[in-house]
């Protein structure tokens, strides 16, 4: 087989580094570049591998359609001992993501960015593939690649159709401003790249979810889950910062117990900063999800409790999906802690972490 793959070469870390005189900057440069390389070549591995495995599927004879039985038995077959052996990561739908990939990007060095050597990752590829329209793809793929967009903006302006309106307006100077201004927080996470569980199954290592927003948060949530398991009311721990995959966006649940009273999931969802509409709304969405993806024959709605530790305030507002009043005015009240008892555990892991730092703070003033 002609070989259609082209090697992305890697920028020395050494060659491109730069002494100044200030050490903590430079330590920090390195780790970052460092970081990022790895990254980079990693990543190079995953595209190639995922372009190499739609491929040999491609060349397959599923008799004129890859989703006819046949297609869809090979599959099957494939992705049950391909998980068997490699873990997770090798389901049908990847298995399909990756021959769209081949099919969608036949020629991975066909267009003059891929000629210069740069790929995307794996996760841009995954959204470009929601395109199909051809130039509009081939053209939010060279946009992402000069313009350096993180997946989260690439994902964002597909789905707001940013090329289709770049094309319809005269004034492209402001769309294309608007577009920076409310995708300027997704690019500035300096690490986004390393977070993602993608890369961990990959390697076959544990996927490492754990990205809350603080030290403040991990205490809580550490603290709430024995807390929770303590009440002795029905709950059996389920897990911690579960991921929820979607054909977008991967989703990170701070903790999933069962209680086998209420028959239900009771997801909860932790904020640092002051409860939004639009943390509740996201909490309802997972409720959905969990309940199309997760909940069995008999189990009853998913239920979600949204905490907010605040400085000021410390809240918690409770989700539950079709109605189901019977369930939210009886067992749920008797089962599920109070707002009160939530708002004084978290208090009281709040004030445990605040001592905790000022007894680490005289330690090395000692």
């Amino acid at each position: 087989m002609e070989n259609k793959l082209q090697n992305v070469g890697q920028n020395s870390i050494m060659d491109n580094f730069v002494k100044t005189d200030d050490i903590l900057k430079d330590m920090c440069g390195i780790i970052e570049s460092s970081q990022k390389a790895a990254y980079q070549a990693v990543n190079t591995a995953l595209v190639q591998r995922n372009w190499m495995i739609g491929y040999r599927i491609a060349e397959e004879d599923f008799g004129g359609e890859e989703r006819s039985v046949y297609g869809l038995e090979i599959i099957k077959k494939l992705s049950k001992n391909l998980t068997k052996r490699y873990g997770k990561g090798y389901d049908r739908s990847n298995l399909y993501h990756c021959l769209r990939f081949y099919k969608n990007f036949p020629e991975i060095v066909d267009t003059v960015c891929r000629q210069s050597g740069k790929l995307l990752s794996w996760s841009h590829y995954r959204a470009l593939l929601q395109v199909g329209d051809k130039t509009a793809r081939d053209w939010y793929e060279k946009e992402a690649i000069e313009q350096t967009w993180s997946v989260r903006t690439l994902q964002r302006n597909i789905s707001s159709q940013y090329y289709y309106r770049m094309l319809q307006t005269q004034k492209q100077e402001l769309v294309e401003k608007e577009m920076r201004e409310v995708t300027a927080e997704y690019q500035n996470d300096k690490l986004e790249f390393i977070k993602n569980p993608v890369v961990a199954e990959f390697l076959g290592l544990a996927s490492n979810t754990d990205f809350t927003e603080s030290d403040l948060e991990k205490s809580i949530l550490t603290n709430l889950q024995k807390f929770l398991m303590e009440l002795g009311k029905g709950y059996a721990f389920v897990a911690r910062q579960q991921r929820i995959h979607t054909e977008k966006q991967d989703y990170f649940i701070d903790l999933v117990f069962y209680n086998y009273i209420l028959k239900c999931f009771v997801l909860i969802d932790l904020k640092t900063q002051k409860i939004t509409h639009q943390d509740v709304g996201q909490m309802d969405m997972y409720i959905r999800m969990y309940d199309e993806r997760k909940r069995s024959e008999g189990d009853n709605p998913t239920i979600g409790i949204v905490l907010c530790s605040d400085t000021d305030e410390d809240i918690a507002r409770y989700s539950v999906l079709h109605g189901n009043e019977q369930l939210f005015a009886s067992k749920y009240k008797l089962y599920l802690p109070t707002e009160e008892e939530l708002r004084a555990e978290i208090e009281t892991q709040k004030a445990m972490f605040l001592l905790q730092q000022k007894e680490k703070e005289t330690d090395i003033e000692e």
